[in-house]
């Protein structure tokens, strides 16, 4: 098969799977909401999951991870035309791929560690606290610094990067340029919401399905060139 349409490919399947497992993971654990929830009942829930749940959280990590061999393959698109571009677009998407893998998989190797200490029978209240303690410093750091605030920064700069390459090249044009340059400052915006900016969540939310709609798009285009 020929680079384009193993790209194309890739740029298909994995946000099909990226939102699949999204819409499985908002069902069964009331994700993205219950992020804001007491530790109390996020750990709860987690542990009323199972090993399902956690196999959810493993899937949906690794979806974050495959964009970085996705961002490899997106730079051998783009390397001869535009060198200097594809080679900077392939380390900020491995990047973002590693920083938003890295945030995710905390939740199927470390909540459930947590979980379960947490609901013991014998637990005591002090060492309940000390456990909501430690889950919410990781919640917090590696959650949303390193998997949202950092992860949203690489993502939009991947794509904005990827866009402007897209702009004059035959296969793209300037219409697919346009739509991921407006996707990737939507999911940009997500990082006001820390600041208190209500909305925040909502615009990144969806413009992660413009985004994932935006590398589908691409996917087929490569496909059919």
């Amino acid at each position: 098969m020929t680079l384009f349409k193993i790209t194309g490919l890739v740029l298909i399947a994995l946000p099909v799977a990226f939102n699949v497992l999204f819409f499985m993971l908002g069902k069964s654990y009331e994700y993205p909401a219950i992020l804001r929830k007491p530790t109390d009942h996020i750990l709860s829930k987690f542990l009323e999951g199972g090993r399902r749940l956690a196999l959810l959280w493993y899937a949906f990590a690794l979806t974050a991870l495959l964009a970085a061999p996705m961002a490899l393959l997106v730079y051998a698109v783009f390397a001869e035309q535009f060198p200097l571009l594809a080679v900077i677009s392939a380390i900020v998407g491995v990047l973002s791929g590693l920083l938003q893998a890295m945030g995710l998989l905390r939740w199927p190797l470390l909540v459930p560690v947590l979980a379960r200490q947490y609901q013991a029978a014998d637990a005591t209240p002090a060492q309940r606290d000390a456990i909501g303690v430690v889950f919410n410093a990781f919640h917090q750091y590696v959650g949303v610094v390193v998997g949202e605030h950092l992860g949203f920064i690489f993502t939009g700069a991947w794509t904005i990067l990827v866009s402007i390459m897209m702009f004059t090249t035959p296969v793209f044009g300037a219409i697919m340029g346009i739509f991921g340059i407006i996707s990737a400052l939507g999911v940009m915006a997500g990082l006001l919401e820390p600041a208190g900016w209500k909305p925040a969540g909502a615009i990144n939310a969806i413009s992660y399905i413009l985004w994932s709609l935006w590398l589908i798009a691409a996917g087929i285009l490569l496909l059919v060139a």
